[in-house]
Order: structure tokens, then sequence, then C-alpha cells
């Protein structure tokens, strides 16, 4: 763990990658929503400004990330070239390649065909000459597992990126991946995984298990279950919520009274602690230090200064955890 001193970091916490020499700022800044076409260029600035302002080193984006598919990348690109570049040696950026990109059978999944192009399509969009994390985003069970992470290897060695990375596996791929990437001596530093309060898939899965016996990082994305684990949804649905404009992730049928009412115990516990639900929420998957940074999400900058107060307290007492376990699983 380490404090920055420099003002411009203020006291954000910055945490090392499993046993690696890198570290991440406990809150990163997802890319994943409100940087593709149909935003604001404007907000989009004024959330990166806002986010580097007050610590969050690291920017997490995909090929895919849009709307459009390949958007965010570009947005972001513009970015940095206009404001951000001469803090480059201070950012870490990470993206991925795994989900369906272009038409035809080589823009999807993890070939070596695939991983490779897609780095190359992903670095002229963002105008880097190389991303320090670059992952594979979801298992593939068709492409051999020695392919794909000899592609992830060729992207380190060509210097188009500094360490390799995985996300959406599980322990038992995640260990054989780990195998493969160690004879070749690739640095493979973190695991990319949804889990919050709500989702505890990496505790089943054996994934976050394996990561700390491997001595690997893990960055958890959709830390706040897509807004449910906020003040959003205590009082119902506001028409200006992400389950009206966009339903894509959360739907409406996700918040049943059942649900509503786990929130809102939740909410109350919180309370308690001194905390906004948010900041628990993301304090929780923090509380162990298995979760090297939390990925959140924002569609203006003043969410992002909310969340970064959740490094503040990211202590429990053994009564507050039961409590949330009791809450949320029954």
């Amino acid at each position: 763990m380490y404090l920055a001193a420099d003002s411009r970091y203020g006291t954000m916490q910055y945490n090392r990658c499993g046993a690696s020499g890198l570290k991440l700022p406990a809150v990163s800044l997802g890319l994943w929503h409100n940087f593709g076409d149909t935003a604001s260029y404007d907000n989009m600035r004024q959330m990166c400004f806002t986010a580097f302002d007050n610590g969050i080193t690291h920017f997490d984006l995909a090929n895919n990330y849009g709307p459009a598919p390949g958007s965010a990348e570009r947005n972001f690109g513009r970015i940095l070239k206009e404001d951000l570049m001469p803090y480059r040696d201070e950012l870490i950026i990470s993206t991925k390649a795994g989900y369906d990109m272009w038409p035809g059978p080589y823009g999807d999944f993890g070939s070596r065909k695939y991983l490779l192009a897609s780095l190359d399509q992903s670095l002229k969009r963002l105008g880097l000459e190389y991303v320090d994390i670059f992952y594979h985003h979801r298992m593939d069970p068709e492409t051999p597992l020695e392919e794909t992470m000899g592609a992830l290897d060729q992207a380190v060695k060509s210097g188009k990126a500094l360490y390799a990375g995985l996300s959406n596996y599980d322990g038992p791929t995640l260990l054989r991946a780990a195998e493969i990437l160690s004879e070749l001596r690739c640095p493979f530093v973190i695991n990319q995984n949804s889990y919050n309060i709500f989702n505890r898939t990496i505790e089943k899965n054996g994934l976050k298990e394996t990561s700390r016996k491997l001595g690997k990082g893990i960055i958890c994305f959709s830390p706040l279950a897509q807004g449910m684990l906020t003040n959003r949804y205590l009082e119902g649905i506001p028409e200006d919520s992400r389950i009206r404009t966009d339903g894509r992730f959360l739907r409406e049928s996700a918040l049943t009274e059942e649900r509503l009412a786990q929130i809102r115990q939740l909410n109350m516990l919180a309370a308690e602690r001194g905390q906004t639900l948010a900041e628990m929420a993301l304090a929780w998957i923090l509380r162990d230090g298995a979760v090297t940074s939390v990925l959140v999400g924002a569609s203006k900058p003043q969410q992002i200064l909310d969340n970064i107060g959740a490094v503040r307290n990211t202590k429990f007492t053994p009564d507050e955890l039961r409590r949330i376990d009791e809450i949320a699983l029954g």
C-alpha cells in the first residue's frame, strides 16, 4: 500500500497487483458506459480530469466499448491527445479483446489472429504506442488456451503492452492460463471480474482464492451492481435512471420487492458506518486485500468524487460482515 505525497493524488490508496511491481489506485475509472458516441464529449473530459486530479491513474477500456464499438477508445484517445498525453507516464491505460468486434470469423473470442489485430486497432484509436495492460476479455472454449496465451505473450514482447491480464475467467482456467504464461515468462498480473455484495461468483468458482494463491491481482467491475448498491433506487425507479434510458445491463425486473428491501437494509447499515451505500459497497470489496482495485463507472464528475470516499474506511467488524451476508444472501 502506498499513499502518494503529490498534492494531485490527495489521499488515494495505491495497491500492488498481487506479487507484481505494478500498483493501481484502489478506485479506477471504467469507460464501459458514457464514453461512446451517444455521450457528451465535454462531460467525458471533465470526468477524466476529475478522476486524474483526485488520484485515479487507471483508465480501463475495451475494443467494443461504445456505442458504437471502438468509440470509447477513440474518444479517450482524443482526450489523451488534447489534454493528458503530457502525463502518459503517470497513467495506466488498459484495453481488452474477446467479444464480438467486427464481421466475419476473425473478430471474436480468443484466436491469435483476432487478439493481435484487435490490439493494433485499439492502439490506433487511442493514439498510443502501447497500453499498460492488455486483457483477453473472456474464456474461449474452442481455441487452445496455449494459442490465446501465446498471443498475449507476443503482445507484451512486441512492446505493444506492458502487462497481460485475463477477464471473466474462472479459477481452474485461470490456473492453467497462469501456468502457460509463467512458462513463457510473460508478466501476467491481474484478473478482471464482476464482483459485488450481490454477486459472489468469484468466491464460488475459485477465481478469488486461486488469484490469491498465485499472487495475481483482481480488479472488479460492476461493484455497485449496475447502480443497485447506491441510493438511486431506494424510493423506486427514477425516470432518468439507466433502467429507463438503457435497459441493456439492468432491467426493471431485477428490482423486485425483495431486492429493494435488501437495498434499504444495506443502506441502513451503511449509515451506521457513516458511509453512503455506494461507499460501503466499494469498501466491502476492498476489505480483505484480495482485490487490488474497484472499477467504477460514472455519468458525471461528482459521482467519481463520491466513489473515492470509499477508500477512507475499508475496515469491517465481524458482525458487520455477518449482517451484510445475511441481508444479501438470505
